[in-house]
């Protein structure tokens, strides 16, 4: 028994000397996360929650008054340009224009006679012509004889009267022409009133008539067959019958935050994804940038604000997508990852690792001018703590200032400053804030707690 007493007595002593040799030798070391400065493909991405909106969308509305008579569409379905989507009745405006058509029908019927009459009178113009060189050649004889001596007054006065008669008939049928000719000019006249007519009386019955004005998607039938609808006057809105969408051309209008705007520029491109369509990620690019500000609250622009209250702003930008999906609706939410900037093969280190230093505090004594304006941060610069061997073989931080480019994700470009392959202090946010230079450090294998970072 006491032989078990004492072999635990030694094993715990034994630990005791080992921990106690532990403690000693990590006392005064800094545990630190580390990683390497390495090359990698960076991109500066601005996201923006919005939703789908088509390019062009007209709202149908009723263009006269009366009862919807037939919906040939309704919401959903796919129209072609052209296409009667709804009726109003028109029993009136029909039972018109059939009256107009049997009206032109008729005065083309008289314009026929008219012609018929008009050729009818240039036949007689050619009858009183030949007939008065008929005459004229008796009276040119009669005219002969009588002077010779040969004819007597008598025959002579009636070849005469004879020729006189052919010369009045001649103007009176050439009048009659003339007459049947205006009759014709009058009847024709007629059919253009009558033809004008029925176009005026065509187009208020086409206005009972509904046709898609392009090929689209149905978005919004707001009326059911058998209401009444009327006609907008004036200042006034119409009935509207329902909204088609060109969805050929889609676009995601989103907001994005004062913050970022700067950055958007047209033509960058974007990656759509929307809540309704989780597997599905499409192709855009920017096509407009707002260039008012809206306040996030009401979404009013600041320019029509009455109120002085300063929050939040966001800027309207418009993405259009290259390959637009059958499975898109307007109004589902959306969001949108625009591509603000993009390097290849570029020096980063993690965000987490940049830090504002003061190397004026490295070896100030608390208390000293150095340490009280460490605690003013007067003079911290950007930068970064690498890893380097003493000449004993211990680890110890070196700020090293740096320059920084294009932000992403999780890391960030380095202009200036560091190599690839350099050692630097990751973390913990709380060591690294407070971590001075020539500090001893002491690698933490563990694996560090994962913090998520939005993109700029």
């Amino acid at each position: 028994m006491k032989k078990i007493i004492l072999i635990a007595l030694t094993v715990l002593v034994a630990a005791g000397l080992v921990a106690f040799m532990v403690h000693k030798q990590q006392s005064g070391y800094t545990k630190v996360y580390t990683a390497n400065v390495a090359r990698e493909d960076l991109s500066t991405v601005v996201a923006g929650t919005g939703q789908i909106k088509p390019t062009n969308y007209v709202n149908v509305g009723a263009t006269a008054m009366g009862r919807v008579t037939h919906l040939y569409v309704k919401e959903g379905d796919r129209v072609t340009k052209g296409e009667v989507v709804a009726t109003i009745e028109n029993v009136q405006q029909e039972a018109t224009v059939n009256g107009q058509q049997a009206a032109i029908s008729a005065a083309g019927t008289d314009i026929l006679s008219d012609v018929a009459a008009e050729k009818t009178a240039q036949a007689n113009v050619e009858h009183a012509q030949a007939d008065l060189e008929q005459k004229k050649l008796d009276w040119d004889r009669a005219q002969a004889l009588y002077k010779d001596g040969i004819m007597a007054k008598q025959d002579y006065d009636a070849r005469k009267a004879a020729y006189d008669l052919d010369v009045a008939a001649v103007a009176q049928a050439v009048a009659q022409l003339n007459q049947a000719k205006a009759n014709t000019d009058s009847a024709r006249g007629h059919m253009q009133t009558q033809v004008a007519t029925l176009r005026a009386n065509q187009d208020m019955l086409n206005r009972t008539i509904s046709v898609a004005p392009f090929d689209g998607v149905v978005t919004n039938e707001p009326v059911r067959e058998g209401e009444t609808v009327v006609e907008g006057i004036q200042n006034t809105e119409g009935s509207t019958l329902m909204t088609i969408a060109d969805m050929s051309v889609v676009t995601a209008e989103v907001k994005v935050d004062e913050t970022d705007i700067v950055d958007i520029k047209l033509g960058q491109a974007a990656e759509i994804t929307v809540d309704a369509l989780p597997n599905k990620t499409f192709k855009g690019h920017v096509t407009l940038v707002g260039d008012q500000a809206l306040l996030r609250s009401t979404g009013v622009a600041t320019s029509q604000s009455t109120t002085g209250t300063e929050e939040a702003k966001d800027f309207k930008v418009v993405v259009t997508l290259d390959n637009p999906s059958d499975d898109l609706r307007p109004g589902l939410s959306c969001t949108a990852k625009i591509t603000t900037a993009h390097k290849t093969d570029v020096l980063s280190l993690p965000i987490q690792a940049l830090t504002m230093h003061d190397p004026a505090t490295d070896n100030a004594k608390p208390g000293s001018v150095p340490a009280a304006a460490n605690s003013a941060k007067s003079n911290a610069v950007q930068g970064v703590f690498i890893v380097q061997k003493d000449d004993h073989g211990k680890l110890r931080a070196n700020f090293v200032p740096v320059t920084t480019g294009i932000t992403g994700a999780t890391d960030i470009e380095v202009l200036s400053g560091l190599n690839s392959g350099a050692e630097i202090v990751i973390g913990p946010y709380k060591t690294l804030r407070d971590l001075k230079g020539g500090a001893l450090l002491k690698r933490d294998k563990s694996v560090p707690a994962v913090t998520t970072s939005s993109s700029s």
